[in-house]
């Protein structure tokens, strides 16, 4: 069974969530030959102020 956790900065609205569930739903599907139905998909939507990147905090001004 693939599971696959999408742990992105900010958050995302329900249809690009769902589009992107597709997306890889099908991608597994194609590549993998995963049955969709086996398929689980997450979202971690993490504030700005959790990430850093190059020293920073995302949110920093």
């Amino acid at each position: 069974m693939p599971y696959v956790n999408i742990r992105i900065a900010g958050t995302l609205t329900r249809e690009q969530k769902q589009k992107i569930a597709e997306e890889v739903t099908d991608t597994l599907e194609r590549i993998a030959n995963k049955p969709r139905s086996y398929t689980v998909i997450s979202f971690d939507e993490m504030p700005y102020e959790n990430w850093a990147f190059a020293g920073e905090l995302l949110d920093a001004d």
